[in-house]
């Protein structure tokens, strides 16, 4: 669910036109639902009723300071992969003693950063890792709580770039190898282990992948709480949401309509799923979803600067690039694209919608139907939330842009666009050029 929707044929974020936003703000600009943030945060809780469950927002997903100043209200820690998210999280006042620590190239300065903040964990992926904390952690006389990143070896049935629990990615640790690092941590002075990680992946459309992974892991849970009395299990994130026909399942009659079989994964069928397989351990239950969260949250304004005719072809062209949204170019990810009003007396067409960098990947769409639209015309790219603006670049030397936050009738810049001044501020040409 999300608080988008056509209220007089115009396009609006909760209760706040997005033409108003476009005009002050000008595009290419995000806009982000305060409402919709909740919503999602609230009911992932009371998909584990009865559970001691914390969500670890993975920032990565989108780490606009007010962003994580919303969720640390609604009481959520943060998944943390660089010294960067670490920094971020205490400029937006979050709390790194419910936030943990992932990710599988973490450097010293990282690590000792961490530790003097607070953090409640790091997720070990590597022995050779796990020595490394242990030596940072002896430098400043303290002990690191650590976790045993499990790789389970589990078919996420999702994207190649996105999947982290196959043998052969990168991630984490085997159940193979596992108990040799729990020996390990059992010799090293400054670390003690307190919970067991997961994570296979991101996007995945049905519980079964998060039901195997869950249960290959399980044994491993279990025999170390027996032996070293862990305190929490992190199942990771990586729950879908929905691309397709995004507008439309933003209301309640949407999800009605679709058969058991079509409906896309939920907090509450994620829940259902996991609670009896995780209710037995007694353990603290770890979440770190970040496109879950975020993902529906957001869109991508942008207006069309040309209509360009083609032989056999149209083109819209708009202002915002790959540069501002990569993933249809990295991850062939689909967005629904919709116009900011909506006139049912204007004829469909067809088009590529495309943006203006030098490359033929700047595309959002091929041959997508939506009404006629012309320049100066607002479109809104949907589902754009979550690895948007987090994942933006400067390529072309085109300006970062704006990011907006909307919270019933009101709305306020959280980000503004980059100026030119600030995109060579660290440029420097040297005298003897």
């Amino acid at each position: 669910m999300h608080h988008f929707a056509y209220i007089d044929q115009n396009l609006h974020c909760e209760s706040v036109d997005l033409a108003a936003v476009a005009s002050l703000y000008g595009t290419p600009t995000y806009v982000y639902s305060a409402a919709t943030i909740e919503s999602n945060y609230r009911r992932l809780l009371a998909g584990f009723p009865g559970l001691d469950v914390q969500i670890c927002y993975a920032m990565k997903a989108n780490s606009n300071l007010a962003i994580l100043r919303h969720l640390h209200n609604l009481g959520a820690g943060y998944d943390l992969v660089s010294g960067g998210e670490i920094r971020r999280v205490v400029a937006a006042g979050g709390d790194l003693q419910r936030s943990v620590f992932a990710g599988v190239g973490k450097s010293e300065d990282e690590i000792r950063l961490a530790l003097e903040n607070g953090v409640f964990a790091f997720h070990v992926e590597s022995e050779p890792e796990l020595v490394r904390i242990n030596h940072v952690a002896g430098t400043l006389g303290r002990v690191a709580p650590v976790a045993i990143r499990i790789n389970p070896d589990v078919d996420a049935r999702t994207h190649a770039k996105i999947t982290t629990g196959k043998s052969g990615n990168k991630f984490g640790i085997s159940l193979a190898q596992a108990s040799l690092v729990h020996e390990a941590v059992a010799k090293l002075k400054h670390v003690a282990l307190k919970g067991v990680q997961m994570h296979i992946g991101s996007q995945l459309t049905a519980t079964g992948p998060f039901v195997e992974a869950v249960q290959k892991v399980l044994p491993f849970v279990s025999e170390l709480k027996r032996s070293h009395d862990i305190g929490y299990f992190s199942i990771g994130g990586g729950m879908g949401i929905v691309y397709q026909d995004a507008l439309a399942s933003g209301r309640a009659e949407w999800w009605e309509r679709r058969d058991q079989a079509q409906r896309p994964i939920t907090p509450e069928s994620y829940g259902a799923a996991l609670t009896p397989l995780l209710e037995p351990l007694g353990l603290k239950i770890l979440l770190e979803h970040g496109r879950f969260m975020v993902g529906n949250a957001g869109i991508l304004l942008t207006q069309v600067e040309y209509l360009k005719r083609a032989s056999g072809k149209n083109f819209l062209v708009v202002d915002a690039g790959m540069n501002d949204l990569i993933r249809p170019a990295m991850y062939e990810g689909y967005h629904e694209i919709v116009p900011l009003h909506r006139d049912t007396s204007r004829r469909a067409m067809v088009a590529d919608v495309v943006g203006p960098i030098c490359e033929s990947s700047d595309c959002f769409a091929h041959d997508y139907q939506l009404q006629e639209v012309g320049e100066g015309e607002t479109l809104a790219l949907m589902s754009a939330g979550a690895y948007g603006y987090s994942m933006a670049s400067r390529y072309n030397s085109r300006l970062l842009p704006a990011e907006v936050l909307v919270k019933g009738s009101s709305f306020e810049l959280i980000s503004a666009r980059e100026t030119f001044e600030q995109l060579i501020a660290n440029e420097r040409i040297p005298a003897f050029l």
